[in-house]
């Protein structure tokens, strides 16, 4: 019983570590300027530089009432 209450902390310690981890390279990531996808195409919507490709969206639109 023991080691699963230590399994359990060291597992809980892990997760702790992991997520101070994942936290500090978005940290180091956002300094960086480095963007997100999403917020790339928000940018390009804005300033009208985002293009759609006409035919293949209407080509999936056919598709889809096919």
């Amino acid at each position: 019983m023991i080691s699963k209450i230590n399994q359990a902390g060291v597992y809980a310690n892990s997760f702790e570590q992991s997520k101070e981890v994942s936290k500090k390279a978005m940290t180091t990531i956002s300094q960086q300027g480095d963007k997100s996808k999403v917020e790339q195409i928000k940018e390009a919507l804005a300033s009208g530089e985002y293009k759609v490709n006409l035919q293949a969206l209407s080509e999936k639109i056919a598709e889809e009432l096919m």
